[in-house]
């Protein structure tokens, strides 16, 4: 019973907790209403109030930006209004302008029309006036004729001959006045850049021989040298092809052959074996095929070392070969290679001079002489020669043609031509720069007098200028002035054709006619 009595009393007391908690629960929810209604109406009444804040500003911008846009659109309207304006009123000043000038136009075209009309009267007064001098001519005509009989067209025949006459006699003069003036610029012209030219090249002159003299310490190497029963020496000379003369001058023994290679590789050769001391056949032909070896080398970098100091690039491995072996090789007693390297200097100094390709001058002026340096010894001239080894390495045409033509083997096609044919005679005909033996040059002075004596009306021949200059003296009853150009023309290609010299030979054809009278 207690239990049943304190159950009910627990159930009791629970739904009276139930009751009185959802009663507080329900005070609660609405008292929270009631805070979120109120904090919703203060939420809404800010919002409104920044709303109608927001409303008033963009209102108030909309009203400034009107004003300044309308402010714009009135200075902008007013510009326009001034521009027109004032287009309008040139357009007036125009039109006024252009009235006027249409007045002018129609006063000027009156007083044209009154010109045309007096100009017509004038011109027809001009014509009558003109048929009557034209009738008053044709009368003077007939009468001319008459008197001179001769025909109007005989008289225009005798007149334009007449004027012909007169009209060559004064070419003639001026043409011999232009020629003369021509002949004294070009002649001052062309000494002023020879000598500038040959001024600002100068070189020094190597004069060679066809013997070396190797000097001895002592006279005791002489045995050594030429060995037993000579067998030294003959192997020396067979393997440079150099004669070696062993006489009685004190510590010194010849080395001759025309070869300045060969004559150079017994040399060093001989030099080699003196400092070694081993002299015998076997030591010699080792020391002669080292020494021709090492000459090859020092050719190839000779033939470098001058293409690099003259600046002239790309050429074929075979012309540098051939330029250093210039340095052996002499002509009349010149170094070739110095010579070249002084035709390539003068070259290159005149081409500048005249505005022409300085380089390609330069460039034909070292291998002008190339053709007398090859491998092998053909009868073919040198310079055509020259001109064939150029081609065959695709040298420029105009190097080429300049090689074959510096000693008028073939004919001149480029302006560098005749400066390498100048220039080589510049440099062989300088004083020291070359020089023959005494017998031999006073013979050909000989032949050279003898060749030009030999020909019908010459009486007398003169070498002179160290054989550079050939007078000649004819007779005047035998030779006209005409046949004293061709005489000196034939002469000229007879030594040419006949005689080997340096440089060039210049033929002088001289004919005076004198007459004697006596007073007694």
């Amino acid at each position: 019973m207690d239990i049943i009595i304190g159950i009910i009393a627990l159930i009791a007391g629970l739904a009276a907790g139930f009751f009185i908690t959802r009663s507080m629960l329900s005070k609660a929810q609405d008292h929270a209403e009631k805070e979120s209604r109120l904090k919703a109406e203060t939420i809404l009444k800010e919002a409104e109030l920044s709303a109608e804040n927001l409303k008033k500003e963009r209102i108030l911008e909309a009203k400034e930006r009107f004003q300044e846009m309308k402010n714009k659109f009135e200075t902008e309207t007013l510009d326009r209004k001034q521009k027109l304006d004032q287009a309008e009123t040139r357009i007036k000043q125009k039109e006024t302008s252009l009235n006027q000038k249409q007045e002018q136009v129609k006063k000027e075209q009156t007083q044209l029309e009154n010109i045309k009309n007096n100009l017509t009267g004038q011109l027809e007064l001009l014509n009558r006036k003109q048929d009557e001098v034209e009738r008053i001519r044709q009368q003077e005509l007939q009468q001319l004729e008459k008197i001179s009989s001769l025909t109007i067209d005989e008289a225009k025949e005798k007149m334009m001959e007449l004027i012909r006459d007169e009209a060559r006699s004064q070419a003639s003069t001026q043409v011999k006045e232009i020629l003369e003036q021509t002949k004294v610029t070009a002649n001052k012209e062309a000494k002023r850049i020879i000598l500038q030219t040959i001024q600002r090249t100068a070189t020094e002159h190597a004069i060679e021989n066809s013997v070396s003299v190797f000097h001895l310490e002592n006279d005791e190497i002489k045995g050594r040298i030429i060995g037993r029963e000579g067998r030294n020496i003959r192997a020396l000379e067979a393997a440079t092809g150099i004669e070696i003369i062993v006489d009685d001058t004190p510590e010194a023994i010849i080395l001759s052959g025309f070869d300045p290679i060969r004559r150079e590789i017994a040399r060093l050769s001989l030099h080699r074996l003196v400092a070694d001391g081993r002299i015998h056949p076997a030591r010699i032909e080792e020391v002669v095929a080292k020494t021709t070896k090492q000459m090859q080398d020092e050719i190839i970098e000779t033939g470098e070392r001058t293409a690099i100091e003259l600046g002239i690039h790309g050429l074929h491995p075979e012309l540098i070969r051939m330029v250093g072996r210039m340095k052996y090789r002499s002509s009349y007693g010149q170094n070739l290679l110095q010579h070249s390297r002084e035709v390539a200097n003068l070259c290159a100094t005149m081409a500048a001079e005249l505005g022409l390709n300085a380089k390609l001058a330069k460039r034909a002026g070292l291998l002008h002489d190339i053709g007398k340096v090859p491998d092998d010894s053909p009868e073919t001239p040198h310079a055509i020669l020259g001109m064939e080894l150029a081609q065959k390495y695709k040298e420029n045409p105009e190097v080429c043609n300049a090689i074959g033509a510096h000693h008028d083997e073939i004919e001149m096609t480029y302006l560098i031509s005749p400066i390498v044919q100048a220039c080589d005679a510049i440099s062989g005909a300088r004083p020291g720069a070359r020089r023959e033996v005494a017998e031999s040059y006073i013979q050909r002075l000989k032949e050279l007098e003898a060749l030009a004596l030999a020909y019908p009306g010459v009486s007398k021949t003169f070498a002179i200028q160290a054989g550079r200059e050939l007078r000649v003296i004819v007779e005047s009853e035998k030779v006209t002035d005409e046949q004293s150009d061709i005489l000196a023309f034939d002469i000229s290609s007879k030594i040419q054709n006949e005689m080997q010299y340096p440089g060039q030979i210049k033929v002088t054809v001289i004919r005076e006619k004198r007459s004697v009278a006596f007073a007694k």
